[in-house]
C-alpha cells in the first residue's frame, strides 16, 4: 500500500509535459486515475450543489467560525496557521475552540495541545465536528453575546481585569474548506508556494481537492513556504496574479515556517539550537504532506549533507521502516566517515514517539517550528490581525441581525 501511495504521489506532482519521463508502471495507471478524477469532479459538483442550494442543511454554530483550509493535499501550513490564529484570539481575550478530525495517530491534535497548553484554546477531536462542538460548548460554555465579542475584537489589548473568561468565543475549523456541514464566517485558504496547483488535476490524478476557482469563496489567502520559493519575485507574483484573476479584492499574505529549536526524542524537555545540525550529516525522515519543504528548511540551516526518507502522509512508522532508516544511516556513515543524525518533524514525533525510541543508539532530533507572516507586499502580521478581526466583526454584526 505504501508503494502504491508513493506511485500516485509521484504522478500527482508531475506536470503533463513530463509524464513521458515516468516509469511504465506509473504511466499505466494514468487512465484509471483520470477516470477516478472525473468521478470525483462529478461528486464534488453534486455535493456542492446540494449544500449551496439548501437541499442539504448547513448548521450555524452559536459563535463565529473561522475555516482554515486548502486546495491541494498536504504541506500547505493549515495546522500551523490554526495555531497562529488561536494565539491571536487568545491575545485578544477570546477563547478559541479548534475542531480537528484527528487523522491517523492524531499527530496534529497532539502537537496543537502541546503548543497551546498555556493558552485559553480548547481542542475538540472527532470526525463529526458538529457533535464535537456541541459537546465542548456544553462542557465549557460559549460567549452568546455578539456585543461582548465585538468589544474584545475592537480592543487592541487583552483584557486582564476581572476573572478569566473560560467560555468559547470563536471556533477554528482545521482543514475546513471542504467541510460544508458547518457554516463558515471567515474562509482562510492556504496555498503551497512551492506547488500551488500541483499538476492542475483533481484527486487522485492530481493533488487538487477543488479547482482554483473555489478561491471565490475565500476571504483571505496565504501563500505558505514563501521563503523557499527559488525566484520569489516571479513565482509569488504569478500565484498572486492567478488569485486576483479569480477575485481582485482578495488580500494575499505570505508565510513561512521559522525553526525555533530541536529536542531529542530521548529527552522531549531538551531544547537545542537550530545550529546544532550545522556541518553534520543529516537524514530527514518524514511522513508529511510535503516533505520537500522540510528537507529544504533543514538544508538552509547549514548541515554538511542532507539525505531523506519520505513516507506517505500520516504513515505510521513500522519495525521494517526502522530497519530501513538504520541501513540508510550505515550507508551515510560509510560515505562520510561520520555518524549521521536523524531529524523528524513534530508531526512525525507526535504520531508515535515510542517507535522512534527504537533508534536508541542513535541521535534523533525533532524540529520545532512556528508559522510567521512574512512582511511582503506591505502585508504584515498586523495587517493579517486587523483583516481577521474585521471579518469576525462583520460576521458578528450579521449574526446580530438574525
Amino acid at each position: 500500500m505504501e508503494r502504491l501511495k508513493h506511485v500516485v504521489t509521484q504522478i500527482a506532482i508531475t506536470p503533463d509535459c513530463r509524464l513521458s519521463e515516468l516509469p511504465l508502471l506509473h504511466r499505466s495507471l494514468l487512465p484509471l486515475l483520470s477516470l477516478a478524477s472525473s468521478i470525483y469532479r462529478f461528486s464534488l459538483f453534486l455535493r456542492r450543489r446540494l449544500y449551496f442550494s439548501g437541499l442539504v442543511h448547513q448548521r450555524r454554530l452559536p459563535v463565529p467560525v473561522i475555516s482554515v483550509g486548502n486546495l491541494t493535499w498536504g504541506g500547505n501550513g493549515k495546522t500551523p496557521m490554526v495555531e497562529f490564529i488561536a494565539r491571536l484570539l487568545d491575545e485578544a481575550g477570546i477563547g478559541p475552540l479548534i475542531l480537528t478530525r484527528g487523522y491517523s495517530g492524531g499527530d496534529e491534535a497532539k502537537m496543537l495541545h502541546r503548543h497551546l497548553l498555556q493558552t485559553s484554546a480548547r481542542i475538540g477531536v472527532g470526525a463529526n465536528r458538529i457533535a464535537t462542538a456541541a459537546s465542548m460548548f456544553e462542557r465549557h460554555g460559549y460567549v452568546n453575546s455578539c456585543d461582548t465579542l465585538s468589544e474584545k475584537l475592537s480592543s487592541p489589548y487583552k483584557s486582564v481585569s476581572g476573572p478569566k473568561d473560560e467560555r468559547i468565543g470563536v471556533v477554528i475549523l482545521d482543514d475546513g474548506m471542504q467541510h460544508w456541514r458547518v457554516l463558515h464566517d471567515v474562509e482562510i485558504v492556504m496555498l503551497n508556494g512551492l506547488m500551488p496547483w500541483g499538476n492542475n488535476h483533481l484527486l487522485p490524478r492530481g493533488p487538487l481537492r477543488e479547482s482554483p476557482s473555489a478561491l471565490v469563496r475565500a476571504d483571505i489567502v496565504v501563500i505558505h513556504h514563501a521563503d523557499l520559493v527559488c525566484v520569489p519575485d516571479t513565482q509569488l507574483r504569478m500565484i498572486e496574479s492567478t488569485v486576483h484573476n479569480i477575485d481582485a479584492t482578495l488580500p494575499v499574505f505570505h508565510s513561512r515556517m521559522a525553526p525555533s529549536h530541536f529536542f531529542e526524542v530521548k529527552n522531549p524537555h531538551s531544547r537545542l539550537s537550530p545550529r546544532t545540525v550545522q556541518n553534520m550529516v543529516v537524514l530527514c525522515v518524514s511522513a508529511i504532506g510535503f516533505p520537500n519543504a522540510f528537507a529544504q528548511a533543514i538544508s538552509k540551516i547549514g548541515p554538511l549533507h542532507v539525505d531523506r526518507l519520505d513516507f506517505s502522509d500520516h504513515h505510521l512508522i513500522q519495525a521494517d521502516d526502522i530497519e530501513m532508516i538504520t541501513e540508510r544511516l550505515g550507508r551515510l556513515k560509510h560515505e562520510f566517515n561520520v555518524e549521521a543524525i536523524v531529524v523528524v518533524t513534530e508531526k512525525d514525533y507526535d504520531r508515535d514517539p515510542v517507535i522512534l525510541k527504537q533508534l536508541c543508539c542513535l541521535k534523533v532530533l525533532v524540529l520545532c517550528s512556528s508559522l510567521q507572516i512574512m512582511p511582503l507586499s506591505a502585508w504584515t502580521k498586523e495587517n493579517f490581525r486587523m483583516n481577521l478581526k474585521k471579518h469576525l466583526i462583520d460576521s458578528l454584526q450579521e449574526m446580530n441581525k438574525k
